[in-house]
């Protein structure tokens, strides 16, 4: 394991969500501060490792913006997550704005989760002690947890892998060690189920097949050089006309070829809120967050 890799992918993570967090203000525009985010990253010397994510009120997670996106930031309860990637390594952060001024306990209940979680995995608790923190915490301040939203395992090349870290107590007896994971806290007012809404404009690539259309066939190997990291219609649209991009990314599903990631609401509609930090476990059970300024 290149650590030196990790850790850059997490300082440039951390310096990121830092800047797009400065950028979400009444009266900014969610396109704008989310390619600033996503410019800023290329300039810290990584790559994205996955679009970056604006998801406001009631949407936990899986927002990403439209290449003509008109959502205006005034009072809304903001997440923002961010991931880099450097030489496959990846940090993965998130945190949550308030920008209406009145939701600052349920910001305060995902941070003091992730802390909650963070020490728990450093007293070498299981994964099931780890969720029963999580789930403390938030249940503290009066609200509850996303129980089908979870941290997970990061890889080389893979955002989401085993284990599965959850956000309440499931009981699992697995003791985190030699491993790189995310710790990823969601509160809410409402329910505590998510569920997935509307169209996607983020996938991945499942797997390559033939393709009969030119021009999807040119799509396709852009795909292909964002080397299995998911992907927005925005990106492709910056150099493919936009009819096109829809046309080929329709053509894709219905082979097959992409998984796609809808946003996510909770199913009540109540507000939820974010906070996230990669650490590294070494063989010990010693921890080092990656993802801390």
């Amino acid at each position: 394991m290149d650590l030196d890799n990790w850790r850059k992918a997490g300082r440039i993570a951390a310096e990121a969500l830092a800047y797009g967090k400065s950028l979400i203000k009444p009266g900014a525009s969610l396109l704008e501060v989310t390619e600033k985010i996503e410019k800023k990253i290329h300039e810290l010397g990584g790559i994205p490792a996955f679009p970056a994510q604006i998801s406001c009120d009631d949407i936990a997670a899986h927002y990403c913006a439209y290449s003509d996106d008109n959502i205006i930031f005034k009072d809304q309860l903001v997440n923002l997550d961010v991931g880099v990637d450097v030489e496959g390594a990846i940090g993965d952060t998130a945190c949550c704005i308030d920008l209406s001024g009145k939701n600052k306990k349920l910001v305060d209940a995902a941070e003091q989760a992730l802390n909650a979680a963070v020490e728990a995995v450093k007293q070498k608790k299981t994964l099931g002690e780890i969720g029963k923190a999580i789930q403390t915490a938030i249940e503290s301040y009066g609200f509850s947890p996303v129980r089908n939203l979870s941290g997970h395992g990061l890889d080389i090349n893979d955002i989401h892998t085993f284990p599965s870290i959850p956000n309440y107590d499931n009981n699992d007896s697995t003791i985190l060690k030699d491993q790189i994971i995310a710790i990823e806290p969601f509160a809410t007012n409402g329910k505590g189920v998510i569920y997935e809404s509307g169209e996607a404009n983020i996938f991945s690539l499942k797997q390559k097949k033939s393709l009969r259309n030119t021009v999807t066939r040119k799509i396709l190997k852009e795909i292909e050089s964002y080397e299995g990291r998911p992907f927005c219609t925005r990106w492709l649209e910056k150099k493919f006309h936009k009819g096109y991009v829809s046309l080929a990314i329709k053509e894709m599903k219905q082979q097959d070829m992409l998984i796609a990631y809808p946003p996510l609401p909770d199913q009540g509609h109540g507000l939820v809120s974010q906070a996230e930090h990669s650490l590294y476990i070494d063989k010990d059970g010693n921890v080092e967050i990656l993802t801390k300024v």
